[in-house]
């Protein structure tokens, strides 16, 4: 196999608590992941220089600081001294939104060379490695909806209902350091079982620090709640309404004011990504 083309799906944060903030300035978390159907496409073909070329459909970030090329570097010095690769990543994942495009871009980046560079590194192997790139790359290695803890790391499948989204991404960039180092972030938040989790209503511990910080954010889910349940993903600036089927979050897109960005998609148990490396191989 010479050329490989694979997804990296986007995903929502159903549910944020922080728990605690760790030594290592770190916070421990407990969230529910929750994979989409659409998200950004990636490129691969081997090469026999030992290179890695990357080129994007973005030139903003077509250069060696995007985890795509940080990804490919983690795993070239396992592979044999020729393995190289041309790597070409199509952007559609709004940045800055909170929907974990650039880990799920580095997620599929450490899958597709574990496979074209044969170096036969187990799952948890690549999820131990992508923790180096980034707290949410694991669970895109994993690629499942899934409960997780720690700093995300810690991973439990749990298989949900498959809803549709209509996810909105105001016209403004939310810094997570930022957000995970202001003084007024909740972090006492209790520790919950999963059970309990799946059982009551969830809540986006950021949300109220960032409406604060982003007043469009405010702005996006004051409209938004009007047409369903709403709540912010990751450290925003995205938000997500839920509905149960596919025309009423069409409609409400529909709605949707300038300059605000929105596209739906419908939750998944399994990323594409998974089903793709089966069939490739």
């Amino acid at each position: 196999m010479a050329t490989l083309t694979l997804s990296a799906p986007a995903k929502l944060n159903l549910f944020l608590h922080i728990t605690g903030r760790r030594a290592d300035g770190y916070h421990n978390l407990q969230t529910l992941f929750q994979m989409l159907d659409c998200g950004d496409q990636l490129s691969f073909s081997l090469t026999r220089d030992g290179e890695i070329h990357f080129s994007c459909s973005d030139k903003s970030i077509e250069n060696d600081s995007n985890l795509v090329v940080r990804a490919a570097k983690l795993l070239r010095p396992l592979a044999s001294d020729n393995a190289g690769v041309k790597i070409h990543l199509d952007k559609q994942v709004p940045m800055g939104g909170g929907l974990g495009g650039g880990s799920s871009d580095a997620a599929t980046t450490l899958l597709a060379l574990n496979q074209l560079w044969q170096l036969k590194l187990s799952n948890a192997q690549l999820c131990e490695l992508g923790l180096k790139l980034g707290a949410d790359v694991p669970v895109f290695v994993f690629g499942k909806t899934a409960f997780a803890e720690g700093v995300g790391e810690k991973l439990q499948p749990v298989s949900l209902p498959e809803k549709y989204y209509l996810i909105v991404t105001p016209d403004v960039h939310v810094s997570t350091a930022e957000v995970f180092g202001n003084p007024d972030l909740i972090r006492n938040t209790p520790v919950m079982s999963v059970k309990d989790l799946l059982d009551c209503e969830w809540q986006n511990d950021c949300e109220t620090l960032v409406k604060r910080l982003y007043p469009e954010v405010a702005m996006v889910l004051n409209w938004l709640i009007e047409y369903a349940p709403s709540r912010m993903t990751g450290t925003g600036a995205s938000v997500f309404a839920e509905f149960q089927d596919e025309l009423s979050a069409r409609q409400t897109l529909a709605k949707l004011p300038p300059p605000w960005r929105g596209f739906v998609a419908k939750g998944v148990n399994q990323s594409a990504v998974l089903t793709e490396l089966e069939q490739a191989v």
